[in-house]
């Protein structure tokens, strides 16, 4: 175990507002209680409350990595949307005493998920209702399945339409 000092600081703060963690356009975590992990010359850390985690899109994974300053990490794979992230996310469970402030509190990688930090309600981030999905989609049939949306294309013209000669056994007798 190290301890930090001027050498390899580590300092933690607790984040004015409200921080969102989105995946894929869909709120995962949220809360007005984070805490930032500076360490050293790394990026800061976001640090969430778990009962502020969507912890049902999670699973805890079998990898364990060590840092001589915070001690181990237990890791957390994304499952939403048909999409899967292993280890994207991370969480200290017993941090050296240094660090006891993050014990427990679940981080993400930033390349795996997008931050928004500022007053935003949950409902903001909310996936878009599927019936309103399917109303914008066309049947098929030239005309839209919601009468406030006009047919995307137009139904071709019977009297313009051109005999197809190319097709095989059209003139040809067949075999």
């Amino acid at each position: 175990m190290k301890i930090p000092d001027e050498s390899h600081p580590i300092t933690i703060d607790r984040m004015s507002g409200t921080v969102r963690v989105l995946f894929e356009g869909h709120g995962i975590a949220d809360s007005d209680d984070v805490l930032v992990l500076r360490e050293a010359d790394y990026p800061p850390v976001y640090y969430f409350p778990r009962d502020s985690v969507q912890m049902t899109f999670l699973r805890r994974t079998d990898k364990v990595t060590h840092c001589p300053y915070k001690g181990d990490a237990a890791y957390f794979t994304i499952y939403r949307d048909r999409q899967i992230i292993e280890n994207a996310a991370w969480s200290y469970e017993d941090p050296y005493l240094a660090v006891g402030l993050i014990s427990g509190r679940v981080a993400f990688y930033p390349e795996h998920v997008e931050f928004q930090l500022g007053d935003r309600s949950p409902a903001e981030t909310e996936a878009m209702d599927v019936d309103a999905i399917v109303q914008h989609t066309d049947s098929g049939s030239g005309s839209s399945q919601a009468e406030r949306w006009p047919p995307n294309v137009d139904m071709p013209d019977p009297d313009k339409v051109e005999p197809d000669r190319h097709r095989p056994g059209k003139s040809a007798g067949a075999i």
